[in-house]
């Protein structure tokens, strides 16, 4: 019945702040028709403000969206370089790196590479 995820939303108390973050920050390709939405490969990310629709805000937290590259040591170095501030070492599980960080709004995020198969 489900056949993909047509988008995974981003709650925000600043749009802007928020584009400027995945799009600047982290180097996410902008989406031609949606000034709030950018593109993780096929997947739509999309910032809204819940405030805005009467809702109270809360950054997502304990569901990090993995983002991949190539080398999880050297993204975060390039993060780090404009800012961005990780949480703890890269997280090696023997079969995959991950380093940890949030957005402005506090919403959790992981750089993610997986470099051997399961067993």
């Amino acid at each position: 019945m489900i056949s993909k995820t047509d988008f995974i939303g981003i709650p925000s108390r600043d749009g802007e702040r928020s584009r400027q973050f995945y799009v600047e920050t982290l180097g996410l390709r902008p989406d031609e028709n949606a000034r709030f939405e950018f593109w993780v490969g096929d997947t739509c990310f999309g910032i809204w403000e819940p405030e805005k629709f009467g809702m109270d805000f809360a950054p997502q937290k304990n569901a990090h969206p993995a983002l991949h590259v190539d080398d999880v040591a050297a993204g975060r170095a390039e993060l780090e370089a404009k800012g961005v501030v990780f949480t703890g070492e890269i997280m090696d599980t023997g079969v995959c790196h991950m380093a940890f960080f949030t957005d402005p709004d506090g919403n959790d995020l992981m750089l993610h590479n997986r470099y051997a198969p399961r067993d």
